[in-house]
């Protein structure tokens, strides 16, 4: 009798230290799944894509945002997003950088950039050009140079710099004669030789397509008189291509001081004058708009 019991104490205690230690395992492998778990979490994660860079430019409508909007895709895939802002006048785009509300415009030249900060006390500075717009002379009441009467109206720019250009355009047409210092700050006080007694009329750039029923011929920009539905082809005279406009007056992209370096702003200018960009200047301008790079 004492040898059953003996066996059925030491039956029990196998049953117990066995159930001990199976309760102990279950415990260790809920320990070592609860540890692992945020470690897989971990490796599920991934790192979260950069926000965009956002720029604001200023432009002229034509051809300067039509050639920006060429440029969104292109700076979109290098995370740039491009906000373009339409602006007709000649002012606003620089007093927009200035102000901040932009952060670069594209619509002027270097010799307009100069007079600009010259007369505002600013310090706006180019960044890249881009294009180059040659002038022309385009017919009003005139249709032939070589007939403009004696006394014959002719409508330039106002702004000092493209009046220079105009006039030196005249000249190269032999119509009139400027010193021959006078270079691209050349005024009507230059004029040595004006044997039409050319009568000068200055309007705002914006305003010379419009001005041509009233005057002989006028000198015009290359964006406005694209504006106006002019075609460089059909200009009585446009700037020679390999002379001091071409090199001088090529548009830019301008911006403050403090932000010359910024990498968006450099990407932009890479992207304008990159061979997708020349090509779509080649292809829709007919030459009234010519790609410098």
């Amino acid at each position: 009798m004492k040898n059953q019991i003996k066996k059925i104490v030491a039956a029990a205690l196998t049953l117990s230290l066995t159930f001990a230690l199976t309760a102990c395992g279950s415990s260790a492998a809920v320990e070592s799944t609860d540890l692992a778990a945020p470690q897989e979490a971990e490796t599920v994660q991934t790192a979260e894509a950069p926000e965009p860079v956002v720029i604001k430019v200023g432009a002229n409508i034509t051809p300067h945002s039509e050639i920006l909007q060429q440029a969104k895709p292109i700076l979109e895939e290098k995370g740039i997003v491009l906000e373009i802002v339409e602006l007709e006048d000649s002012i606003t785009p620089n007093t927009g950088v200035i102000e901040g509300s932009l952060d670069a415009n594209y619509f002027q030249h270097v010799p307009y950039l100069d007079q600009f900060n010259l007369e505002n006390g600013s310090d706006l500075v180019s960044i890249g050009a881009i294009h180059y717009e040659p002038f022309g002379i385009y017919a009003g009441k005139t249709t032939d140079l070589a007939a403009l009467p004696d006394g014959a109206l002719v409508a330039v720019p106002n702004n000092v710099t493209n009046e220079a250009r105009a006039l030196l355009l005249l000249a190269q047409e032999g119509i009139i004669t400027l010193s021959e210092d006078a270079g691209i700050n050349a005024t009507v006080e230059d004029i040595t030789e004006n044997p039409k007694n050319i009568q000068f009329k200055e309007l705002a750039p914006e305003q010379l397509v419009a001005a041509l029923p009233d005057v002989d011929v006028a000198v015009i920009n290359g964006n406005y008189a694209i504006e106006g539905g002019l075609h460089v082809s059909g200009a009585l005279a446009v700037e020679a291509n390999d002379g001091l406009a071409a090199t001088t007056y090529g548009n830019i992209v301008a911006t403050s001081p403090d932000k010359a370096n910024d990498p968006a702003l450099l990407t932009l200018v890479e992207v304008l004058q990159g061979e997708e960009i020349s090509k779509f200047i080649n292809d829709t301008y007919d030459g009234a708009v010519v790609p410098l790079n």
